[in-house]
């Protein structure tokens, strides 16, 4: 028997691996069967060339449990090594440096392993002691015993085995039971080995006899060594990827269609993308990507390794040139992981133009499931949006579908406005918004849908990439100031009767949580509506972009603005400005008189004061000027409340605001109710 110390730098390296792997302790798994698989895939090579005499045998990597021994084990029929291999690959640990290891590597397990060659020692992750029972391909070697406790003494010696390769055997620790725990480690072997290129077998398949479950004499293999991606695209059928897909994600609805990867300059790439059905929660479709090295399972976060917006396709990537110590620094500084991230983007682009121009109607089809993808690349990459404006497509209201080229055409001839801006108006609800939609038709304008969920933010984009072109939503004024072609005319009202009307309707318009209302008067003609409700959109705008760009949250909290057009022009509109005068004048008279004197003697006191330097005003002028401002607004006020008591009690001023609410889906609760007991009274 030999004994010995392993040589490292540290004498404390086992706590180490102990601590700051532990959050990710879960690996030791994947790298003990890449271990074997590697041991065995060198067997089949020397095979192969004839370097080794002997026959290949059973290639099965196996997975086994002792639950009384307390004991992991991890067998193969590889190269399996001598003493001499031992003390050179296991006992030298190429492990240096540590005055920056906990800063550096203690979140990330896969950077330690990779970065220190630790991929056996992370068993000590797991472990109280380990043994390797390993016996050589070479003639006439002796098998091996190899046994540590986690601490930096070993001892090795001659034992008696049968067949060549490796039994790596971990003694489970205490504080890590749930390995040894069979449906525990059945999720591991499957999440990190169920496309490693040699059989995997854990324990045995079952089968239902009588009554129950029973194991049989055939392994359960959990992984496939040739997965699809590994196969020439040219051998397979549209099935062979659904069914693939099925596999990966048991619970998700059919891809619309998928790329199949394979490259080899300038550096090695294979896998399958698809291309989910994906319409709304952006994030909860994220990390749908596998990452593989030599169809070893590495990484489900592909965030750096394919531009943002492709984490939301689904499928694998195995590439040996993304090693397994994936770290972000590593990420944002490889140059391959750049190419790889650049092609990819490309071949993306690629397939979706050659999809729109060998069948566009398809493409069309399929559309509403693609945009929310499209619109997130052309938004987050510059590059994308380039290849994309060409096959990206707008959907009107109509549902027919134009590339952004052909719907310029069709509009600009009639929406235009005086200043030469093309106006793309657009809904983002067809229900909600239906009467400015069909206002808009009646003008011969087009109207767009815009409902996805990333719409908003691509309106501001389009406004920045088109020439001369602004996007307005249909209901953000009334229409005849939507494209505003000539100087509109104005309301041909007096001071007061503007006066009048505004107030009557402002007082009574109803409190609503976080909207700000403000009252305008437009001469629309007579068949137009009495009464309309606009939002404003650069308000509304602000608002919903807050939803997406950090720094903006202020817009948010503050209310939404909306105008009230009354049309001046329209019949009721009129019938009740000449009410509100007449049943008002006589109570105005008096104040109306006091108001124009007061205001009077405001211009005649701030002419006289325009006069004199700031300082020449004296205190008296001062106290004037204020104390005549506080009696104009005291008369104002009661001008005010005058017009309210009026409107007050005219149920046809509440019912024009309540149809205009209502359009706007903004009459409920108790309100909706009054105005339907209202309606009810006014038809009788």
């Amino acid at each position: 028997m030999k004994q010995g110390n392993i040589g490292v730098t540290t004498e404390n390296i086992f706590p180490v691996i102990k601590k700051f792997l532990y959050s990710d302790h879960e690996i030791f798994l994947r790298e003990m069967v890449s271990n074997a698989v590697d041991a065995t895939q060198k067997m089949k090579t020397l095979v192969q060339m004839g370097e080794a005499k002997c026959e290949l045998g059973d290639t099965t990597v196996r997975v086994s449990l002792d639950e009384k021994a307390g004991t992991l084990t991890i067998s193969d029929h590889g190269i399996g090594m001598t003493a001499e291999e031992i003390d050179k690959y296991i006992n030298q640990i190429a492990f240096s440096g540590v005055t920056d290891f906990l800063d550096k590597y203690k979140d990330n397990a896969n950077a330690i392993i990779g970065h220190f060659g630790l991929g056996f020692y992370s068993a000590f992750m797991v472990s109280k002691k380990v043994e390797i029972v390993t016996k050589s391909y070479r003639d006439e070697a002796q098998a091996v015993k190899w046994s540590c406790d986690g601490s930096p003494s070993f001892t090795i010696e001659d034992v008696e085995k049968t067949d060549r390769g490796s039994d790596i055997i971990l003694y489970i620790d205490d504080d890590c039971k749930e390995f040894l725990e069979k449906a525990k480690i059945q999720e591991l072997l499957g999440k990190y080995c169920k496309f490693m290129s040699v059989p995997v077998a854990f324990g045995k398949k079952t089968e239902w006899k009588d009554g129950k479950q029973q194991e049989t004499d055939e392994d359960n293999i959990i992984n496939n060594v040739e997965p699809l991606w590994t196969k020439a695209p040219s051998t397979l059928k549209d099935e062979d990827y659904k069914s693939f897909y099925r596999a990966l994600y048991p619970m998700q609805d059919e891809p619309l269609f998928w790329i199949h990867l394979n490259v080899d300059y300038p550096f090695n790439l294979t896998g399958i993308l698809y291309f989910p059905r994906i319409k709304r929660n952006i994030d909860l479709q994220r990390n749908k990507i596998q990452l593989f090295c030599n169809q070893v399972f590495v990484t489900d976060q592909v965030e750096g390794i394919v531009p943002e917006f492709l984490t939301l396709l689904h499928g694998v990537i195995d590439s040996p040139d993304i090693p397994l110590n994936v770290s972000r620094s590593y990420l944002q500084s490889d140059a391959n992981v750049k190419k790889i991230s650049t092609y990819i983007t490309k071949k993306v682009a690629d397939r979706l133009n050659s999809l729109f121009k060998d069948d566009r109607k398809d493409f069309e089809e399929k559309w509403d499931d693609l945009k929310l993808f499209i619109n997130y690349g052309m938004l987050s990459q510059e590059d994308f949006y380039d290849r994309a404006k060409d096959f990206a497509l707008f959907k009107d209201v109509e549902g027919k579908h134009f590339t952004f080229e052909e719907y310029k055409t069709l509009i600009k001839d009639n929406q235009t406005d005086k200043d030469g801006n093309l106006v793309y108006l657009y809904s983002t609800d067809k229900d909600e918004q239906f009467s400015f939609i069909e206002a808009a038709k009646a003008k011969g304008y087009s109207v767009l849908m815009l409902d996805g969920e990333l719409d908003v933010p691509c309106v501001s984009m389009f406004e920045q990439k088109f020439e001369k072109s602004r996007f307005t939503r249909v209901d953000s004024d009334i229409i005849e100031r939507l494209i505003v072609k000539e100087e509109m005319k104005s309301a041909e009202l007096t001071d007061d009767e503007k006066d009048c009307i505004t107030e009557v309707f402002r007082s009574q318009i109803p409190t609503l949580d976080k909207a700000d209302f403000n009252v305008d008067i437009q001469a629309l003609g007579e068949s137009s509506q009495p009464v309309v409700i606009t939002r404003n959109e650069y308000m509304r705008r602000m608002k919903e972009m807050s939803r997406y760009q950090a720094g903006m949250n202020f817009y948010a909290q503050m209310p939404d603005s909306y105008s009230m057009v009354l049309n001046s022009e329209h019949e009721i509109v009129k019938s009740v400005l000449a009410d509100a005068t007449k049943k008002t004048s006589d109570e105005l008279k008096p104040i109306l008189s006091e108001i124009k004197g007061q205001e009077a003697r405001i211009a005649a006191l701030r002419q006289s004061q325009d006069k004199k330097k700031a300082d020449e005003i004296t205190q008296e002028e001062k106290d004037d000027m204020s104390n005549t401002q506080k009696a104009l607004e005291e008369q104002r006020g009661k001008k005010k409340t005058i017009y309210s008591e009026y409107a007050k009690g005219n149920d046809i001023i509440h019912q024009l605001i309540d149809l205009a609410l209502l359009q706007n889906g903004m009459l409920k609760g108790k309100a909706l109710d009054d105005f339907v007991r209202r309606s009810i009274e006014l038809i009788k």
